[in-house]
């Protein structure tokens, strides 16, 4: 397929993209934004693309996981999102307080647990911890994906285990 053939069949698709992408969105501009990367994506990796199969389900493929990335960077920011007129209090310091005591107890009890996990489940738990992605620590630590997995749940279990008295703090 051309590429010329390619951009036509995007653009015939794109309107059978709207729905799906306001289900995700919940919002018109949301909803074109999200169309608008979905087809730049899929023009861009068009050579990725197998002649004959479905073009269809994959754009609806390539938005969904669009969306999700697009979340889930949403959610790591933590970015608190205020509707209301009154703007001039997001993200203030001014106007919070923060018992630093308490977070320090808490910070040496976890820094003491994680000293006493094993540098094997250690090393993985805490790349995946600073935000690294599951292939990437396996091509890191140049080992099994499963393993990676594997040695994150061993490390959370013990944590879990040697951090059982804040468990009924909160």
């Amino acid at each position: 397929m051309t590429a010329l053939e390619f951009n036509y069949t995007l653009k015939e698709m794109s309107g059978s993209l709207k729905p799906f992408a306001l289900k995700l969105t919940r919002d018109m501009e949301d909803a074109n934004d999200l169309i608008q990367e979905t087809m730049l994506k899929a023009f861009k990796n068009r050579d990725k693309f197998a002649t004959g199969t479905n073009i269809k389900a994959w754009l609806y493929t390539i938005m969904k996981n669009t969306f999700i990335t697009n979340y889930q960077r949403m959610v790591r920011r933590n970015t608190f999102i205020d509707t209301t007129d009154n703007l001039h209090y997001i993200n203030s310091s001014a106007s919070s307080v923060q018992n630093d005591v308490y977070s320090s107890f808490t910070r040496e009890d976890i820094e003491a647990a994680l000293d006493n996990v094993d540098d094997v489940y250690k090393s993985p738990f805490m790349m995946y911890f600073r935000g690294f992605k599951y292939h990437e620590i396996a091509e890191k630590l140049q080992i099994p994906i499963g393993t990676v997995k594997n040695r994150i749940h061993i490390a959370r279990k013990e944590l879990k285990a040697k951090l059982t008295h804040y468990a009924h703090s909160f």
